[in-house]
Formats: structure tokens, sequence, C-alpha cells
């Protein structure tokens, strides 16, 4: 699955995307913001207020109990402002 990090999560974990692997364990976006920062301190901090974080599955706006089954692609943002 690839992930999508945009805005101030891009720049705090210093990367655009990655291409991942999940263990069978992580099945909602809620266990991967989890997974994502139990393996990486700098993940951990920039997902501390996880209730901040966006989600979309496959272009899709998500909830964060929504399922990974079938995802492809998971996109992750902070909230937007306008301007």
């Amino acid at each position: 699955m690839k992930i999508l990090y945009f805005a101030w999560l891009r720049e705090r974990l210093n990367k655009g995307e990655e291409d991942v692997t999940l263990p069978p364990e992580v099945a909602t976006i809620a266990n991967l913001l989890d997974w994502l920062a139990d393996r990486d301190e700098a993940a951990a901090l920039a997902l501390e207020k996880r209730s901040l974080i966006k989600a979309a599955i496959n272009a899709k706006l998500v909830q964060h109990d929504a399922s990974l089954a079938g995802a492809h692609t998971v996109a992750l943002f902070p909230p937007m402002t306008g301007g």
C-alpha cells in the first residue's frame, strides 16, 4: 500500500510518500495511525493529535474507523484552511 503525506505531515516526516506492507492487525485508519506512530519517533510526534488527522482511501475521504480492505493508497493530511 502507498501512504501519501501532505502539508505539515510531509514536512515533519521528511517524506511525501512511502510504500508499506501492513501486518494483518492493521485493519483500519486508526490502526494504521497507531502502527505508524509505534514504528517511528518522528511519526509519533507528527501524529500525536490523531483526531486532527484527516484520511482518504483511494481518493475518498473516510473516518478513522474505515477499513483498509482493498486500499491501494491512503492519504493522510492535517485540516486545511481556505485562503
